[in-house]
């Protein structure tokens, strides 16, 4: 039995919208929200797993149709304790939720895996994908174990592990110089050639596809899995929220299935601010925050999604903002202390926790788990033009001692 009703609901209008007309969000109040897949839990009986792979055990709580689902073993990622990083910051319960052990080593995989399924349900033979990678490289891989085709409109500026990614897989990559030019060409193909997008596509930006966006609801239900109840904060990088809208919305669930008795605090990291501007001053559409380059490039937005902040507010979350140099330095820390090499975009959650704690939004005797979205394999250049040299010595102990004292001097 699934929970999912057929159609999707509005969530500000309360109009019911059918699945033919849920990739195209509406403008409300001068900005665009999707429709939001609707479900009845009273038809389940707890949180109902079925013996489908990865996160597709949680499939009565999906909106999919019967028949196979697009999977690559995504989900069931590790949640790993963050001992010697906790005890530097006087924290009792630090985790990271790994999501790099997906198949394309990133959460990216969970959102890629539900829309592309329900594409094929659709009989839908193109996917389209605005991305400067994880997204990119995820819808790739999971349409081309669909067989069907993908483009993908990217930025000449993508680390190149990211468009290598993406061309691997089969993926049609084209790059424009202008961003939002990406999002003029998709919704021409998604409104005129029927192609299924996988990502958002108007301005002011609204989020992703809606069906996919579900996919992240299943973190939150893992969480409860491993900690045998949910967190009592989740940090995680921000850009257009489909990840805070679908975690808001996974452990919402397991309140109304009985299975807690609260939701945790969902706080959004970001280098440029605007989740902090919207819950200080209330979201407005179109509202922006001065932006430059930043090794952060995947989260590096202007502008706050109303999905995002929703679930910020809902939640009773926050918003940190950190800067480049205090990002690479968390990345550093992180993989030197715990041995988890994460992109930088997720070295913002590590990055923001003093601020947290100073600002009283985490506690030291919070169970407290960060979104570790991706690796940072994928942009191994920004990492090592921050570190020294590696130097090269004669095969002695005293050039070993030698530099081995150079390098501790720093």
């Amino acid at each position: 039995m699934s929970s999912y009703l057929g159609h999707l609901v509005h969530p500000l209008t309360g109009a019911t919208v059918s699945e033919e007309d849920a990739y195209l969000p509406a403008e409300v109040d001068g900005g665009h929200v999707y429709a939001v897949p609707a479900h009845d839990l009273s038809r389940l009986r707890g949180l109902e797993t079925t013996d489908d792979p990865g996160m597709f055990r949680y499939r009565p709580l999906l909106p999919l149709g019967d028949g196979p689902v697009v999977s690559l073993g995504e989900g069931d990622t590790p949640l790993v304790e963050a001992t010697n990083l906790a005890g530097d910051l006087g924290l009792d319960h630090l985790y990271v939720k790994d999501e790099s052990r997906n198949p394309t080593w990133s959460y990216k995989d969970r959102l890629a895996a539900v829309a592309v399924t329900k594409a094929v349900q659709q009989g839908r033979d193109t996917v389209v994908v605005s991305s400067t990678g994880n997204h990119g490289a995820a819808v790739a891989a999971y349409a081309a174990r669909a067989g069907i085709r993908c483009v993908v409109l990217t930025l000449a500026s993508v680390p190149l592990a990211m468009k290598t990614m993406m061309q691997a897989y089969g993926a049609e990559t084209v790059a424009v110089e202008n961003p939002t030019d990406r999002w003029v060409i998709m919704r021409q193909a998604v409104e005129e050639r029927g192609w299924v997008p996988m990502s958002g596509f108007v301005g002011p930006p609204s989020g992703s596809n809606p069906f996919g966006c579900e996919g992240y609801k299943t973190i939150a239900y893992e969480l409860h899995a491993q900690l045998g109840d949910v967190p009592d904060v989740v940090v995680t990088p921000v850009a257009y929220g489909d990840a805070l809208a679908g975690l808001a919305r996974g452990f919402q669930d397991l309140v109304d299935l009985g299975l807690s008795t609260s939701v945790p605090r969902l706080v959004a990291t970001e280098p440029f601010g605007p989740y902090g501007a919207a819950l200080e001053n209330g979201y407005r559409a179109g509202a922006t925050v001065p932006v430059a380059s930043s090794v952060s490039f995947s989260i590096a937005t202007p502008m706050a999604t109303w999905q995002g902040w929703d679930a910020l507010v809902r939640t009773g979350g926050a918003a940190a903002t950190v800067d480049d140099a205090a990002t690479l330095a968390a990345q550093r820390r992180l993989a030197s202390s715990d041995g988890l090499f994460l992109e930088a975009s997720s070295a913002t959650t590590v990055a923001a926790l003093p601020s947290l704690i100073e600002r009283e939004i985490v506690g030291a005797s919070d169970r407290v788990v960060l979104l570790g979205t991706s690796t940072g394999l994928k942009d191994i250049p920004t990492t090592a033009a921050a570190l020294p040299d590696v130097p090269v010595i004669e095969p002695s102990l005293a050039a070993l001692d030698a530099a081995l004292g150079e390098l501790a001097r720093g």
